[in-house]
């Protein structure tokens, strides 16, 4: 069986007060006519389908076109997870429906964990779609208070799967999570991450897959396995920070044979624009080569500069972004701020601000209170009740 592994394609993505519509509308066409070249049996994407609980109008639109290009005009079925940026009450209304025609879409974690089963010339392929879901929720679901992290209850969810699982058949696992080697702590991939959890507490092991003949994650943007070449990140199909510079954007040709060896092949999208880092003197930067990139621009000049963004974009017009030698932000659409503290988690910075205001380093007790109502604040959120 060949299916496509794709994710995080944001839609909706608000990229220094630009919207990104137009440029993942000109990537996934790219997509569409993969599918059109490769006649997949099928498409994975692994959460994240929109940026926000809330997605603008075009957003919305451009998922409801691209999906009925895959679907319904090309007759090849999508299987699709809510990540946490969606919501999973708008991503799941009309599943039941929309399952007819193709379309799998799971955006809230049921008990039952059915898989979705696809036939090729070798028999049934089961695809377990599990949708992002809180610790708090997976506890509550199967009422286990031993659920207390995300490790704990993608074990719980996986054990429910394993209990179920016919070893004659092969089998894909597609989630979106932070899985690690042995579920240490690692560095986001890209800025434009956002934290599952407050404290640590978001990494799995990726162990708990070794059933799986191939498990399709979503969540970090870079591409890249995690363990062994059959747990694979897909990452995002278009540059979303400047962190993301030097990512090759693309996505997975993916081909299970009849015992479940896989077969991968990274294919590459080509951006209408790319995002980059331009860097030098003003003088230097104003003899470039005209370029519709997005573009970062860090300038070496040792004395100050009258209106650097205004004339930078003579060059550049869709400059982003202009900052000094020093790396301060001189000119960002109106933000104000150190470039450093923008690089910080919201934790980290809590702790830095009380310890500046107060004189002190919170106690154990204020640093609890603080993660819970953020981690509160972060499921409101997600389910659409913070308008953005």
């Amino acid at each position: 069986m060949k299916f496509f592994h794709t994710a995080d394609w944001h839609l909706g993505k608000l990229v220094q007060g630009v919207y990104m519509t137009e440029e993942q509308r000109f990537v996934l066409n790219q997509f569409l006519e993969a599918i059109d070249t490769e006649k997949p049996d099928a498409i994975i994407i692994s959460g994240d389908l929109y940026d926000r609980a809330v997605p603008p109008t075009e957003a919305v639109n451009l998922l409801d076109k691209l999906l009925a290009e895959i679907v319904l005009k090309r007759h090849t079925p999508v299987l699709s997870i809510a990540g946490n940026h969606d919501s999973p009450g708008r991503l799941n209304f009309g599943s039941m429906l929309m399952k007819e025609t193709g379309l799998h879409i799971v955006g809230q974690l049921n008990k039952e964990l059915k898989p979705v089963i696809l036939q090729d010339e070798f028999g049934e392929v089961h695809f377990h779609l599990i949708p992002y879901a809180d610790p708090s929720q997976v506890r509550h679901l199967f009422d286990d208070e031993t659920v207390t992290s995300h490790q704990e209850a993608m074990r719980r969810i996986v054990e429910e799967i394993e209990k179920e699982l016919d070893s004659t058949k092969r089998h894909v696992f597609v989630g979106h999570a932070f899985v690690t080697p042995r579920g240490e702590q690692e560095n986001n991939t890209s800025e434009s991450e956002r934290p599952l959890a407050i404290g640590g507490a978001e990494y799995v092991d990726a162990a708990l897959f070794k059933r799986f003949h191939y498990t399709a994650l979503g969540h970090l943007h870079q591409a890249h396995y995690v363990l062994n070449e059959t747990i694979q990140y897909a990452g995002s199909p278009l540059k979303y920070s400047i962190s993301e510079e030097h990512h090759k954007k693309g996505f997975y040709i993916v081909q299970l044979d009849q015992v479940g060896n896989v077969t991968l092949e990274k294919r590459l999208l080509k951006p209408n624009r790319d995002m980059r880092t331009v860097e030098g003197d003003m003088q230097d930067i104003l003899q470039q080569n005209f370029s519709e990139d997005f573009v970062f621009v860090k300038l070496l000049d040792e004395t100050p500069i009258l209106s650097p963004m205004e004339q930078i974009r003579t060059v550049y017009p869709n400059a982003m972004h202009v900052e000094r030698k020093a790396f301060q932000p001189i000119a960002l659409s109106g933000e104000k701020g150190q470039i450093g503290r923008s690089k910080i988690d919201d934790f980290t910075l809590f702790q830095a601000f009380y310890t500046e205001i107060s004189g002190k380093v919170p106690s154990e007790e204020t640093e609890k209170i603080f993660k819970e109502v953020l981690q509160s604040l972060m499921m409101e959120e997600r389910e659409g009740g913070i308008k953005s």
